[in-house]
């Protein structure tokens, strides 16, 4: 027992996070995001407003498969005029069958008398008896106080009124939702100790916006005024200006005081090492340049200029950093010197399966490796499987499964017997396996969606035509997702290939390619998503390498 008190982490990426200009998650990487999540040690994990659009539809319909969070659907309390039963909206999210399920309702006397023209007691029993519902259907019912701090500002009572409804009809949480993002970190902590004294601290939660770059602020308040649960996205997405982003109070909680020594969250020790790989993940799957001054994860959070700044960072980093590097799994960027980033690599060796010593001969050599091909724009935080693969190969431990001795893709546009104008890809690609050369060609065009599937399909499924002894151990593999990044402007621009595969296992890898040639660039993403595949499914090394 640690004697701290519990605090909840309540992720809501996948919801609050689409909502965000420009954002438009698949379900497989709502999937790969909210897997992520649940290794990182979030307490519940919110998948967005089952039925509002296909995507959520589909995500809900094959949930993932969450070893710790408590996965949570997102709706809203029922109409006035409609038994809680009998509501449509509510039934849908009730189908998702989650274990938890926020209900967003208005607390606001002004939202209440002109968005929904209701009278304001006939909104507090909706609240009320959605809540209730949801306790008699064995959910945890959570209640999201839509704009409460504008509420109380207009009308403290009865702000008060509509969440002490909730909490009494059985809300596991309520939450004070900050939505406009405009309320002063002291003011929320002033409001949030008053509804402490009606609601116990530990059924309190905090849901801030961050439209005055203050949402982070704003939770600590609320945190240290009693609430007990704090809601937030991970780098801050959110619609606007964003949401108060985990990915700086996650490290907060657990290494600035007075919250360290006084609470504890579901993330560990060697979680938090790795949240900076988190935050790149979603940036990645969001094919979006990283902030490298993001504090705590960003790329030059701990980086020092040469001088008597770093002079005096080598004898005592302590000087000008808040907090060691690796323990969010970053590290420190000092002229001539990359001390700092060889313990990140040997954690990520071992995490391979690769055991070397901290004093390994070999790791600065690995380590300049490292450097150099993620300055040519090689995105190994993002794509861990090109890292095992680059690792192996460097210390010799990698099997030469099949060798690519030549590719040439073709595009043809022309018209089908309908008269249709289409384009057409056809590649072909040469491969040696155990001695054995084969020729394989496949076209990019579908016969049953008359659509063509594009140049990197018919790679794909060329590769994987024929590979001999290994063709059993591919079978369930399949690609998941694809997203490019065009690195430099003009015209010798340099482009970076992430490829998403998984398969039947339940296992999902990245894979990254980078060159001025888009295809090529995407048939090295290609090729070692099958190496690894290979690898990970323990594929014997091939017999025989020479040709026959």
């Amino acid at each position: 027992m640690t004697g701290k008190e519990r605090l909840y982490l309540y992720d809501t990426t996948l919801r609050d996070g689409q909502q965000t200009q420009g954002v438009d998650f698949t379900a497989e990487q709502k999937r790969r995001i909210a897997q992520a999540l649940d290794e990182l040690g979030v307490d519940y994990i919110e998948g967005g407003w089952p039925g509002a659009n296909p995507t959520d539809s589909a995500f809900f319909a094959e949930p993932p498969a969450l070893k710790r969070a408590v996965f949570t659907a997102f709706g809203m309390t029922k109409r006035v005029g409609v038994s809680a039963s009998n509501d449509p909206v509510l039934a849908g999210v009730l189908d998702a069958k989650t274990p938890a399920v926020c209900l967003v309702g208005k607390t606001h006397e002004f939202h209440v008398k002109t968005a929904l023209g209701v009278p304001l007691e006939e909104n507090v029993q909706a609240i009320a008896d959605s809540v209730r519902h949801l306790a008699a259907q064995g959910r945890e019912p959570l209640f999201d106080a839509e704009h409460f701090f504008d509420g109380w500002r207009s009308d403290p009572d009865y702000a008060l009124e509509c969440v002490i409804a909730a909490a009494e009809a059985g809300a596991r949480w309520v939450v004070l939702c900050d939505t406009n993002g405009g309320v002063m970190p002291a003011r929320a902590a002033e409001i949030v100790a008053k509804v402490a004294e009606h609601i116990p601290g530990d059924r309190l939660a905090i849901h801030a916006h961050n439209d005055t770059e203050q949402a982070v602020a704003v939770s600590l308040a609320a945190v240290e005024a009693g609430a007990r649960q704090i809601q937030g996205t991970i780098n801050g997405l959110g619609e606007r200006c964003g949401n108060a982003n985990l990915i700086s109070l996650i490290p907060t909680l657990m290494l600035k005081q007075p919250f360290a020594s006084q609470f504890e969250i579901g993330v560990k020790p060697e979680q938090l090492s790795r949240i900076s790989q988190m935050s790149r993940l979603l940036d990645e799957v969001l094919n979006r340049t990283p902030n490298r001054h993001a504090p705590y994860v960003g790329s030059a959070a701990f980086a020092h200029k040469a001088g008597l700044h770093a002079s005096a960072v080598a004898k005592d980093p302590s000087t000008y950093e808040h907090i060691e590097p690796q323990l969010v799994g970053n590290e420190r960027i000092v002229p001539m010197s990359n001390q700092a980033g060889r313990s990140n690599l040997v954690r990520r060796l071992r995490e391979a399966g690769i055991d070397v010593a901290a004093d390994d001969k070999r790791l600065p050599e690995l380590l300049t490796l490292v450097k150099e091909r993620e300055e040519k724009g090689f995105a190994y935080d993002s794509a861990e499987a090109s890292f095992i693969l680059l690792a192996h190969q460097y210390f010799g431990t990698l099997p030469q499964y099949f060798e690519v001795e030549r590719f040439r893709v073709s595009v043809e546009r022309r018209y089908n017997a309908k008269n249709e104008l289409i384009s057409v890809s056809e590649a072909v690609v040469s491969v040696l396996v155990e001695g054995r050369k084969t020729l394989s060609v496949a076209e990019s065009f579908d016969p049953i969606t008359r659509a063509d599937r594009g140049p990197v399909s018919a790679l794909d499924e060329a590769l994987r035509k024929d590979l001999g002894a290994y063709q059993s151990y591919i079978q369930d593999l399949r690609l998941v997702d694809f997203k490019v990044r065009i690195l430099s402007s003009g015209t010798e621009a340099v482009t970076r290939v992430l490829i998403d595969s998984a398969d039947d296992q339940g296992g999902a890898w990245s894979t990254v390619g980078v060159s001025a040639n888009i295809v090529d660039a995407s048939f090295q993403a290609l090729t070692e998503s099958i190496l690894y595949k290979l690898l990970r499914s323990g594929a014997p090394a091939p017999r025989r390498l020479g040709v026959a």
